[in-house]
């Protein structure tokens, strides 16, 4: 019986039992690093540059510089037409004396206020087009584009009268023609400007941050 199975061999049972044995050498590496690659961080993209901006924070930057631009050539050209047609004219009633346009310049601030401030309001209108442009880099959130667009069309709208306008650079005036019955004199820019800061107080208060977050306190 012996001689048979000499014969004959014994196949090879593989063992059931004990660690696989150790690998060295190049093929050990590439294991231990497959094995400890993370498969999720390698579908979602992680590991990159986490500074570089990503696609939709793209389109939202391109969102804020489009709407400032629209209200920036809106304010412009509406003041080319003023003080070439309107200014040292008279009125031009629009909704009988509820709305009139009537070209005026201001030396101080939105409205008609605080015009022995003008190089101190140059300078804040300087401020809030930088602190715009540094906040841009981190922006994710559509209304909150629009908001800051709006703020920087009009700041720059102004900025550009109080550099280029009389009486000299940082202290020229306005131009304002807006005029509705029992209130201040103002622009487009001024429009604008109001209704990005109303804008940006409805997000505040609905926890929408500029990153596109939402928080509740």
């Amino acid at each position: 019986m012996a001689e048979a199975e000499r014969i004959i061999g014994t196949p090879d049972i593989p063992e059931t039992a004990g660690p696989e044995p150790e690998r060295s050498g190049p093929d050990a590496d590439v294991t231990a690093a497959d094995t400890s690659a993370d498969p999720t961080a390698a579908e979602s993209g992680e590991g990159g540059d986490e500074d570089a901006p990503k696609p939709k924070g793209r389109r939202r930057i391109a969102v804020l510089f489009a709407v400032a631009v629209v209200a920036y050539a809106l304010d412009l050209v509406s003041k080319m037409i003023v003080v070439a047609k309107l200014e040292h004219h008279e009125p031009i009633d629009i909704l009988g004396e509820w709305l009139r346009f009537n070209a005026i310049r201001n030396a101080g601030a939105a409205f008609g206020f605080g015009e022995a401030f003008t190089i101190i309001f140059t300078c804040i209108a300087a401020g809030v087009i930088v602190v715009i442009a540094r906040l841009a880099r981190k922006l994710y959130s559509l209304p909150w584009a629009i908001a800051l667009g709006l703020l920087l069309g009009g700041a720059l709208g102004n900025l550009t009268d109080r550099i280029f306008r009389a009486p000299g650079v940082f202290e020229g005036a306005v131009v304002d023609f807006i005029a509705p019955k029992g209130f201040a004199v103002f622009n487009l820019a001024d429009s604008a400007i109001v209704c990005g800061g109303i804008l940006i107080v409805l997000l505040s208060f609905r926890g929408l941050d500029p990153d596109g977050t939402v928080h509740k306190d």
